[in-house]
């Protein structure tokens, strides 16, 4: 680990804000060896398908845009401290010194390494040569009428059980242009040439029923191309799994069709491979092109996705500001580092940031206590939150209404969210389908 200013490489057209635009934020200080332990500041870490889409959260999710988190220190002052979970001990006793860590989420820069030992950086957008797929402007081709018209064809949300588009200019090449269009964009619909009224259509419909969307057209898919393309996702300052939330929402398919080797911190610059069953690189490499804070690059076609924990491990570049500590304090903690190590606790972030431990929820899970389960996730809790969890807690134990307090929530792909929807689609006595 390094305690330097980040030098890593930024992808070229990074759509990222400079430093002084980034979000306020309240940073977290950290102690290194020789401060007291027991206090309420971190360790330095050198140790469903068809869901509808809320007004505007679309928009929230292409540009990143997030209420940012509150510090660690706020979020602990209703909840553990270090030496409740048996964090008590350094692994040398000379005097440390302390800093700010995060301040900025540029400040927390993580590569991945690969199952090959290779650190993965973002360093090529190019789209590998492929004649088998469309032309680069294929989408534009269809109008965003014809694009509404078979998303919820695609989605099965259309009766008509079929889409028709005219044909204006009767050519081969143009009819040619529609099929790949609407078979590369609407995973799941498949197309043929009609005429009607001394016209000609090209008329879309459904081949494999519900199954489409989880399981892409085997036929489309060359068979002398790999089944998956592996990429480089470049993020910022969200995690992994809202990462791939977010692709799978604008590639139109399932988040299972997105593998990874493993998750990567919300609060940072991360680096990391990720393989998409039956997504041309050309599909994926448009995605730059319509998301801020993401970049998609550095593709290939393999016959196997990622699995879980087959990285090496992980890069970290990280930066600790507002020093407070003689060089020669500095300089034996680093050399500390260095040639001892430390102690490899697990994070506090592990037991649950906030007044209600994550154990306790899980606790409640495994005693089949799902009332107590949903009472810990959506009652008021003290401590920092973010205001519109406030608002929505507030409400629950106001009106016990899901509805209601989903009305408070903006964002509601968090738990809170989850669980509400879930309330509010199978009722209240019913908690074990709404946690499904």
């Amino acid at each position: 680990m390094e305690v330097a200013e980040s030098t890593v490489p930024l992808p070229t057209r990074e759509k990222r804000s400079c430093p002084e635009e980034e979000t306020p934020y309240t940073p977290k200080r950290v102690r290194v060896e020789g401060e007291e332990i027991g206090g309420r500041e971190e360790k330095c870490p050198e140790n469903k398908e068809g869901e509808e889409e809320e007004p505007g959260e679309i928009e929230e999710l292409r540009n990143g845009v997030e209420e940012d988190g509150e510090s660690f220190a706020d979020m602990m002052k209703h909840g553990l401290m270090e030496r409740d979970v048996g964090i008590l001990k350094f692994i040398s006793d000379h005097k440390g010194f302390s800093g700010i860590l995060k301040e900025r989420y540029s400040d927390f820069v993580v590569h991945e390494i690969n199952k090959e030992g290779v650190t993965v950086y973002l360093d090529n957008l190019s789209v590998p040569v492929d004649t088998e797929d469309p032309p680069l402007d294929v989408s534009a081709v269809l109008t965003d009428q014809q694009k509404q018209q078979l998303e919820e064809l695609q989605h099965f949300k259309n009766k008509e059980g079929s889409v028709a588009i005219k044909v204006v200019d009767d050519t081969k090449e143009q009819r040619t242009l529609l099929h790949h269009a609407v078979k590369s964009l609407f995973p799941g619909l498949e197309t043929k040439t009609e005429e009607r009224e001394g016209l000609k259509h090209i008329v879309a419909y459904h081949a494999a029923g519900q199954m489409a969307l989880a399981a892409p057209r085997k036929h489309s898919w060359p068979k002398s191309r790999g089944s998956f393309c592996h990429c480089v996702l470049y993020k910022e300052n969200k995690d992994t799994m809202d990462a791939i939330n977010v692709l799978s929402k604008f590639l139109r398919v399932k988040p299972n069709l997105i593998s990874y080797m493993g998750t990567k911190d919300k609060r940072a610059i991360t680096v990391q491979e990720i393989a998409v069953l039956k997504i041309s690189a050309q599909r994926l490499s448009h995605l730059n092109k319509c998301l801020m804070n993401f970049k998609l690059g550095n593709f290939s076609y393999k016959k196997h996705p990622l699995k879980l924990g087959e990285l090496q491990g992980n890069h970290f570049t990280v930066v600790i500001r507002n020093i407070s500590g003689s060089d020669q304090q500095v300089e034996q903690a680093m050399t500390s580092l260095r040639d001892t190590g430390f102690i490899n606790y697990y994070g506090m972030q592990r037991f649950g940031t906030t007044a209600v431990p994550t154990y306790q929820v899980g606790r409640a899970i495994l005693q089949n206590s799902w009332k107590e389960v949903m009472d810990l996730i959506l009652k008021p809790r003290p401590g920092a939150e973010k205001g519109y969890l406030v608002r929505c807690r507030e409400e629950w134990a106001r009106s016990q209404d899901p509805e209601a307090a989903l009305r408070k929530l903006p964002v509601k792909r968090c738990v809170e969210g989850q669980l509400l929807r879930g309330l509010a689609r199978h009722g209240k006595n019913n908690i074990v389908t709404a946690f499904g």
